[in-house]
């Protein structure tokens, strides 16, 4: 007699959707029928941090959709996603949500799986933003440095290159989130809550704008020299505490990551080179280093093997997983995108340093993101990792 799998009891089935630890594993249970469809809900409330996609660049012939490469598929999803579309940047991802720039002052937040939005304070609404007028064109912004210089910038200028990334808190859709924006070239830090109208900067923590991540009700932010900032915005004002490591000497960029073996410094290393018309300087990524934060010092030990880890690092919010949830991956990796926020500027070449680095050995491998048959899109932007995320 045939087992009566589409009969199974509510309770049982419920009970089964709350272990699957893969949103496609969720997906594919809910498709069996309708009895297994109404047992779990359209949105699963306890998966893990799924395996990253890679959001390619636009390409002529998928305007409106973008391309999404997923590393344990080996192919590329396309979603409607008009949203970033014409002369709209998306500036990283956190928690599953792109951040959306357009030549107006308007920051948009969008899960491009659920394709729930979200507005955050507006360009003009940073603190240093003094004036913007849509009447002075080619000088529409008109922004304050540090130490009181008044610059204008037009409005390509602002959404390509004023914000280097966002930190969520927590997903947008159900929660009162807090947003933590580095500022490109001051390294400021800025803040905002669910509902605010404007940003606000976190004034003793200038300069820690290299990388940030959230972790326990704080922000950790790091400046070049591996020394970080802790953060508490959740009071009336922002509270920062200093976690002075001994200064960490060379190396290009730094991130933060949480993981499993605690806090993680990575260190990225680029080789800088004319190319072959001695026109452009071009650069690659020549190593990573990866230290492990030990806060009885508080000093940086040297971590040479993540174990079956791997890291995902670029414009997204650093992240750690292990290969042994996700087949098809490498532990002992870092999977990187090209963030080298100084390929915006000086006829510095961008957009192409992306790749798998092996801690083992130092090897690097290119990123399988375009499989055979594939058109190649445009280098610039470059892609960015985005954790898919249904809710």
């Amino acid at each position: 007699m045939a087992a009566d799998w589409a009969g199974l009891p509510p309770d049982l089935l419920r009970s089964i959707a709350d272990k699957l630890t893969l949103l496609i594993d969720y997906v594919r249970f809910r498709a069996v029928c309708s009895n297994w469809r109404s047992s779990a809900p359209t949105t699963p409330s306890r998966l893990p941090f799924q395996l990253p996609w890679l959001m390619l660049p636009h390409h002529h012939h998928h305007r409106r959709r973008r391309g999404f490469f997923s590393l344990a598929a080996n192919k590329v999803y396309f979603l409607y996603l008009p949203e970033t579309a014409n002369r709209r940047r998306s500036r990283g991802s956190s928690l599953g949500w792109l951040l959306i720039l357009d030549e107006c002052p308007d920051i948009l937040l969008l899960n491009p799986l659920t394709r729930a939005k979200l507005h955050l304070p507006p360009l003009s609404a940073f603190p240093n933003v003094v004036n913007f007028s849509f009447r002075d064109i080619g000088r529409e912004y008109t922004v304050r440095a540090r130490n009181g210089d008044i610059f204008s910038h037009n409005l390509a200028y602002m959404r390509d290159y004023f914000v280097k990334k966002v930190v969520l808190s927590s997903s947008p859709s159900n929660q009162n989130f807090i947003a933590l924006a580095i500022l490109n070239q001051t390294g400021d830090l800025a803040f905002c809550k669910k509902g605010d109208q404007s940003w606000k900067f976190i004034e003793d923590a200038q300069s820690y704008g290299e990388d940030a991540i959230y972790h326990n009700g704080l922000f950790y932010a790091v400046n070049k020299f591996g020394q970080i900032a802790v953060c508490d915005v959740h009071g009336e004002s922002p509270r920062v505490s200093l976690i002075e490591t001994p200064t960490q000497v060379g190396g290009d960029m730094q991130y933060l990551v949480s993981s499993s073996k605690g806090f993680l410094l990575v260190t990225r290393y680029l080789d800088f080179d004319l190319n072959d018309h001695q026109i452009d300087i071009v650069y690659k990524t020549a190593q990573f280093r990866v230290y492990k934060l030990d806060l009885s010092g508080p000093n940086w030990e040297r971590v040479t093997s993540l174990d079956d880890e791997m890291l995902f690092l670029g414009e997204n919010s650093s992240l750690a997983l292990s290969a042994l949830d996700f087949p098809g991956c490498k532990g002992n990796c870092i999977y990187y995108t090209d963030d080298y926020s100084e390929s915006d500027y000086d006829g510095i070449s961008g957009g192409h340093d992306l790749g798998v680095y092996n801690l083992e050995d130092g090897s690097i491998e290119p990123l399988p993101c375009y499989p055979r048959n594939f058109p190649s899109p445009p280098r610039w932007p470059p892609p960015i990792w985005i954790t898919p995320n249904p809710c």
